[in-house]
């Protein structure tokens, strides 16, 4: 699955809220994630966010654990100001999951699973609210994205499925095309 490790500096928040579920955790638990948490703590962009959004949770059953344990509202959540969050409706490539890279945390049951920068990207597209642009200008100029890949996914992975394809074509090829490297 994960095509690559990455080995990273975390916030000291981040870093002491991720030990900490790790410690409550009995059993592993892989977690997908996007949104601002992958923009900061895995591409380094200054992007504070006091979520961890997740797509997929692995297995399924430790959903109602993590939201118990750091979910919005949780004890965990209350003492370190950030919390887990399942996603409940976005729009990412279907084939993500194979250009996913595994975070190294040096954590015992939680493994951390990060969208690639064109998946994060795209799949900030059908929201596409101010700070979606500004993440996905950070990230195009950032880790020099090219915008035929991006285009190239979009047409193959998304918009055969995508609802309201014509105002996210809008979004990509007029709002978000001068964002990427020439």
């Amino acid at each position: 699955m994960p095509s690559k490790l990455l080995k990273l500096n975390l916030p000291d928040h981040w870093s002491d809220f991720l030990q900490a579920v790790d410690e409550k955790l009995e059993a592993p638990v892989k977690l997908h994630c996007m949104g601002g948490f992958v923009v900061e703590a895995v591409y380094g962009i200054p992007r504070r966010t006091a979520d961890l959004d997740y797509i997929s949770v692995d297995p399924t059953s430790a959903a109602t654990t993590l939201e118990r344990i750091a979910g919005r509202g949780s004890k965990l959540a209350g003492e370190h100001s950030v919390h887990f969050q399942k996603v409940g409706v976005a729009d990412y490539p279907e084939d993500y999951e194979k250009r996913l890279s595994k975070l190294d945390l040096g954590l015992k049951m939680l493994q951390l699973f990060a969208l690639d920068p064109y998946d994060l990207v795209l799949s900030k597209l059908t929201r596409n609210i101010g700070k979606d642009r500004e993440d996905v200008k950070a990230l195009a100029q950032q880790q020099t994205l090219s915008f035929s890949i991006v285009s190239k996914r979009y047409e193959e992975e998304m918009k055969p499925w995508i609802s309201n394809a014509e105002k996210q074509d809008l979004t990509l090829y007029t709002l978000w095309k001068d964002f990427f490297p020439r």
